[in-house]
């Protein structure tokens, strides 16, 4: 009798597909959802807001993605998970990140500097041997869409924007040289997260930083309200003479550890946690008042570190400026540190890189991806909180 209920439900589910336009690919993407919840139930230990002690994590929504089939093209609702992340079982297609790596090993072996390291990596991949031409072809095919993705139009104005640099041991010649690549991104006027820019650094100086500045503004971007990043003297001066008007906020988590390294290792842990209050305070005359006292308080045990303190105090309180905005999200790079943490751990595999457009085109892979989850991601930023900014700045 169980039996003939579900021939009948499946007879019911087949009619309905006949309506669709193309009932092959409607059947297809069904089944793919159905895989998709079950895979996901067994990687959490738990079903759709069941609640079980088994559950060994938790959802976070879905994200749009397309999937080309010999029967025609998809658009699944992937399900997100907070810890680890989710790539359903049945995508067969390389992901572009993942073409990026191969193509790594693959200019390792051509180039004649493969170690037992690439070596171990190039089995896992499948990859015995590969020509010059065969790497050229491929390197092509990535670049096109690494190119267009860095040199794409940008918005007139980003109200928030981050840089930082992710280093990596890099071949040049017959040298290893540690060689930066400098990430920017911004928040657009829907509080949506972009990447802006991903542009190799040989040298961190006034100069690169503003020729980094000038590739933006060429490609559109003319007004930003507040740029977050480390300490360095050339990357002030750039923003400052590149973007007119816009305001620095320093690095609060760079500077606590600048500070914390003139702190005795037994002191630090109950240093920090006095040290944190400061940006934790309700407004800017609060932090002030606040972190006098936490001077006043150790100035003469720990002189250095709160000269430290009383040197970047200000320009770490620059978030306050924008009482509207979580100060958690615009206080700190926090938001690429931890891009460029998953960026790292990818990368890690590889070691050395054979030179220095290979590691251009993994990390241009991994960030276009990136990319592509914030824009069908929840705002970082609510676009009525920047609205309410621009009508305070029009008022002012």
């Amino acid at each position: 009798m169980a039996y003939h209920k579900n021939t009948v439900s499946l007879e019911k589910m087949l009619l309905k597909f006949l309506g669709e336009p193309d009932p092959m690919l409607s059947m297809l993407e069904w089944l793919c959802h159905k895989l998709m919840e079950v895979e996901v139930e067994n990687k959490l230990g738990a079903g759709k807001g069941e609640h079980s002690p088994k559950r060994t994590g938790y959802r976070s929504g879905t994200r749009v993605r397309r999937f080309d089939t010999r029967m025609g093209t998809m658009y699944l609702l992937v399900p997100k998970v907070r810890k680890g992340g989710y790539i359903p079982f049945f995508v067969t297609e390389r992901k572009r990140s993942e073409q990026a790596l191969i193509q790594v090993v693959q200019e390792a072996f051509v180039n004649g500097v493969s170690t037992r390291k690439i070596e171990r990596l190039a089995r896992s991949l499948g990859i015995e041997s590969i020509s010059a031409s065969q790497v050229s072809q491929l390197n092509k095919e990535l670049s096109q869409q690494i190119e267009e993705f860095r040199n794409r139009p940008l918005a007139s104005t980003y109200p928030v924007i981050w840089i930082d640099a992710l280093y990596e041991k890099i071949r040049d010649n017959c040298r290893v040289c540690n060689m930066a690549v400098h990430v920017v991104c911004g928040i657009n006027l829907d509080g949506k997260r972009e990447i802006l820019a991903v542009e190799p650094m040989y040298e961190e100086s006034e100069a690169s930083y503003t020729a980094l500045f000038d590739n933006l503004k060429k490609r559109g971007l003319q007004n930003v309200w507040l740029a977050v990043s480390d300490a360095h003297q050339g990357l002030i001066a750039a923003i400052q003479k590149s973007f007119v008007g816009c305001s620095w906020q320093r690095c609060k988590v760079h500077l606590m550890r600048n500070i914390l390294a003139h702190i005795p290792a037994k002191e630090k842990e109950s240093f920090a946690a006095r040290l944190k209050q400061i940006w934790q305070q309700p407004d800017y005359k609060s932090a002030k008042r606040y972190a006098e006292l936490l001077i006043e308080e150790y100035q003469t045990r720990f002189p250095k570190a709160l000269e430290v303190l009383e040197n970047g105090l200000e320009d770490s309180l620059q978030y306050y400026e924008f009482p509207e905005i979580d100060p958690r999200k615009i206080s700190s790079t926090n938001v690429l540190e931890r891009l460029n943490k998953e960026i790292r751990r990818r990368s890690r595999v590889v070691g050395i890189f054979p030179s220095m457009e290979s590691y251009m085109r993994l990390i241009s892979c991994y960030l276009i991806e990136y990319a592509e989850d914030w824009e069908t991601s929840r705002c970082y930023i609510k676009k009525d909180i920047i609205q309410q900014i621009i009508t305070r700045r029009k008022a002012a």
